[in-house]
């Protein structure tokens, strides 16, 4: 878990190459599966979203917020 905002349930997961390859992709599978149990949203960016573009990352994340 890269960052959580506990009181509104929200997990934002920045996720590089590692889990682009079916064991990654079946961790976060399984993780994201738990965090969804307890009452997370998970969000999940790339590192190349992060690092070209950023402010589509943040309206995301303001939107999930927001809802």
């Amino acid at each position: 878990m890269d960052f959580a905002e506990k009181r509104l349930r929200l997990v934002i997961e920045v996720d590089g190459s590692q889990h682009a390859d079916p064991p990654g992709q079946k961790r976060d599978e399984k993780r994201d599966e738990f965090l969804a149990s307890e009452g997370y949203r998970v969000l999940r960016f790339w590192n190349h979203d992060i690092d070209t573009n950023m402010s589509g990352v943040i309206d995301t994340i303001l939107l999930a917020l927001n809802t």
